[in-house]
């Protein structure tokens, strides 16, 4: 017997359609439209529904949104619509799956003993931040390291920050730590940016940013704390100690394919790999958001993946439900 904490609801069996695993907006999305297609419907979600959303303060490129909105906020909408829709959501980490039988079994922390079962899952564990994998940065993660803005950047008032990264998440964190840090140097390997124009202009126009392009962090050093990081210029092939007080990094992401890298085919890089129906090389099983191979990883492109997926999984489920 499952507690649907969300709802208050509890349910008498595990059996389901439809199990998502993952409540970033892709997996939201696959509720909603599954939970709209009438199917019996279970996203499962180890930590808090929204994803990398809740650590962006606003998010402004949503369509049907003229002001930008919280990322909070819209995680928060998607997750009541999918309730409205009949989907149920149970907060638990899901610890193992057997996914390539036509029952699929899924073994959450909570009932170990008691898999859920379905006719068809999707994958929607999102991914989470790359690490530089240099000295010093697990030592001092959560001591001047960070890699959310919006966590973190009250910490750095009137203080000197290092932003390693070029694209759009580097980018609009470093204007958010502007309203708060007094200074944001923004170290990219490149000589120029990767992240949109829109973006760049308004990074480029803003004093307290500056850029250090052509350079890597090779190493954060400190005592109790981040002091320092050494900077070596690309094209030079010299490093240089520079002071600071606190260093964000947003180099990419990591799938978070741990639980299924044995049970679906991914990529060199560890995505997913999926046809544009979001199917992967298992029946009955899909993949979207983050966790996916793609070319573009948005809230907009999330949602467009999570409400493909759906209705594949209810198309696979109708085609095999006996007559």
């Amino acid at each position: 017997m499952f507690d649907f904490r969300l709802t208050g609801e509890r349910i008498q069996d595990n059996r389901f359609d439809v199990v998502i695993i993952g409540g970033g907006p892709a997996g939201l999305s696959a509720a909603i439209y599954a939970g709209r297609a009438r199917l019996k419907t279970l996203l499962l979600e180890k930590t808090a529904t929204g994803g990398q959303i809740t650590l962006t303060e606003y998010i402004e490129n949503y369509p049907g949104f003229e002001e930008p909105i919280l990322g909070t906020t819209l995680a928060e909408k998607m997750e009541k619509q999918a309730q409205r829709f009949g989907a149920k959501i149970h907060y638990a980490e899901v610890t193992s799956v057997k996914l390539k039988d036509d029952e699929k079994k899924i073994y959450i922390s909570d009932e170990n003993d008691n898999p859920i079962t379905s006719r068809a899952v999707i994958l929607a564990m999102g991914a989470s931040p790359r690490k530089l994998r240099v000295s010093g940065e697990e030592e001092f993660t959560g001591k001047g390291v960070s890699y959310c803005g919006p966590c973190d950047a009250p910490l750095f008032k009137d203080k000197y920050v290092i932003v390693v990264g070029g694209g759009d998440t580097a980018i609009e964190e470093s204007l958010f730590l502007t309203k708060f840090a007094r200074r944001v140097s923004v170290v990219h390997r490149r000589n120029k940016l990767r992240a949109t124009a829109i973006l760049q202009e308004r990074a480029m126009a803003n004093p307290k940013i500056d850029f250090i392009f052509n350079s890597v962090v090779r190493e954060i050093k400190g005592d109790a704390k981040v002091e320092s990081v050494i900077i070596e210029n690309l094209k030079e092939g010299k490093g240089k100690e520079v002071k600071c007080d606190g260093i964000f990094i947003f180099v990419g992401l990591e799938p978070e394919t741990g639980l299924i890298k044995n049970e679906v085919e991914c990529n060199d890089n560890g995505f997913v790999l999926t046809n544009e129906d979001m199917e992967t090389n298992v029946k009955g099983v899909y993949a979207v958001g983050d966790i996916r191979a793609k070319s573009l990883r948005q809230v907009v492109t999330a949602v467009s993946d999570g409400a493909i997926a759906a209705m594949s999984a209810y198309k696979y489920i109708t085609s095999n439900s006996p007559r």
